[in-house]
């Protein structure tokens, strides 16, 4: 899917009414990385960059001027020239033709011209926004921009202030539009396929890596990349929770836990399912995964237009600390195991984060000091867990080294939450059904 761009001019336009009069907005896409000597990693642009001018290409730096009204404004783009020996080697460029003619900027210089004419454009503006802090080569770029402006015109024709372009931005992209929730929608749908997949491909004596390839073709297979690296974590591997070595064996009795999701035209899905290697839950693991999967329905459930966004948190401790009093691993009166923070030995991070174009989205979590109202909107994950150390000696040892987590993203909208990755097998009965169908038929 590609936006058209008019969805881009509108966040533009957007964009230059919450600057205001008289200001200027800067901001560059990223650089391209080294993986190692003379090879790149392939090149993904920054995500704001893009929420902004839809433009995926390198070396780029947007500038968006307003003037004596915010609805006056001049959206420029620098970008690398055509070049004809340079795209027989590394592809083909838009260049400042094509930044006006399929891009929609108002003017286009190539990236050479940058500094140049930047000091124009800074000179006299009331505000400039860009984004503070974000890479040092950059800050240290624009302090020399401001120094060449106060030399070349006066130190009274450099802007008033410095502004975080980022607090307008962020708070722009949580709301989710119709065109960027179908662009989520499809996703997660091919993500659903990639875990369903790994669920009836995965054997006892696999390498997590075998089941991780089979991730990355249903990925593939739709024109996707992985929206993060890939956690294939099997037996006390899933008690690490950025495991992303996938390089051990699956062993027949284990469970699995695979943390992925696919980036589809730069929006991504995020699903975490845990299962079986040989396609049967233990009783220790039946035990633990139920009280997970009932921490993660009523949490969905809590996600409702003016709660806040720390309900389905406080709703997955409640539920998870009465489990494990209940099942042994932990003792004491329930309130002041919440209060003091016992259960996170076993489960010691958040509920969920926001989702978008980054898999952890930007935006406030907070806002005047408390916990935000969530929105009809936005689109959040939410994935609890439990990971018992393989280590533990103060717990039973049918329990040690059980690492589970249950993830699914979830549109939050006026009638109610909407789980875009529901189509995922996710109860007990529904994962050993389907792994157990897979294996008749392929008997």
């Amino acid at each position: 899917m590609k936006f058209s761009q008019d969805i881009f001019e509108q966040r533009r336009d957007r964009l230059a009414q919450m600057m205001g009069a008289n200001c200027i907005a800067v901001i560059e896409t990223s650089p391209v990385a080294m993986r190692n000597r003379d090879a790149d990693y392939k090149y993904r642009g920054d995500s704001s960059f893009y929420y902004l001018t839809g433009f995926t290409e390198p070396e780029a730096v947007a500038v968006i001027e307003t003037f004596d009204t915010a609805e006056q404004y001049c959206y420029t783009l620098f970008c690398r020239e055509r070049h004809h020996e340079m795209e027989i080697w590394n592809g083909r460029r838009a260049g400042t033709a094509g930044a006006l003619a399929d891009y929609a900027a108002h003017e286009a210089y190539a990236i050479e011209f940058l500094d140049e004419n930047i000091i124009e454009m800074l000179q006299a503006k009331e505000q400039l926004y860009y984004r503070i802090g974000q890479r040092r080569d950059f800050d240290h770029k624009v302090t020399d921009w401001l120094r060449q402006t106060a030399e070349q015109y006066t130190p009274a024709a450099v802007p008033k202030q410095l502004r975080q372009l980022d607090e307008i931005v962020d708070e722009m992209r949580v709301i989710k539009s119709a065109d960027e929730i179908a662009c989520m929608e499809t996703a997660a749908a091919i993500s659903v396929r990639a875990h369903q997949r790994a669920m009836q491909q995965v054997r006892p004596g696999m390498m997590e890596y075998a089941l991780e390839a089979e991730l990355n073709y249903i990925f593939a297979q739709a024109g996707c990349v992985p929206a993060y690296t890939s956690i294939v974590g099997g037996g006390a591997n899933a008690c690490i929770l950025h495991y992303v070595e996938n390089d051990q064996v699956l062993n027949d009795g284990d469970l699995v836990l695979i943390d992925a999701g696919c980036e589809y035209a730069y929006y991504a899905a995020d699903i975490t399912r845990t299962f079986p290697v040989n396609g049967k839950f233990s009783p220790a693991q039946k035990a633990l995964y139920q009280l997970v999967l009932d921490a993660q329905l009523a949490a969905i459930a809590a996600v409702q237009v003016g709660a806040h966004y720390h309900a389905p948190h406080q709703v997955v401790v409640e539920i998870l600390v009465k489990g494990l009093v209940t099942l042994g691993l932990l003792h004491g009166d329930i309130d002041t195991l919440i209060e003091d923070e016992a259960y996170r030995r076993f489960y010691m991070h958040g509920t969920g984060h926001w989702l978008g174009i980054d898999v952890h989205d930007v935006g406030a979590y907070k806002q005047q000091g408390e916990s935000r109202r969530l929105e009809a909107g936005m689109v959040l994950t939410i994935e609890p867990g439990l990971y018992i150390a393989e280590d533990d000696e103060t717990v039973d040892a049918k329990w040690r080294g059980i690492g589970i987590r249950i993830e699914d993203d979830v549109l939050v909208t006026a009638q109610g939450p909407r789980v875009l990755t529901d189509q995922v097998a996710k109860s007990i009965d529904e994962i050993e059904q389907l792994m157990a169908q897979h294996k008749a038929a392929t008997c």
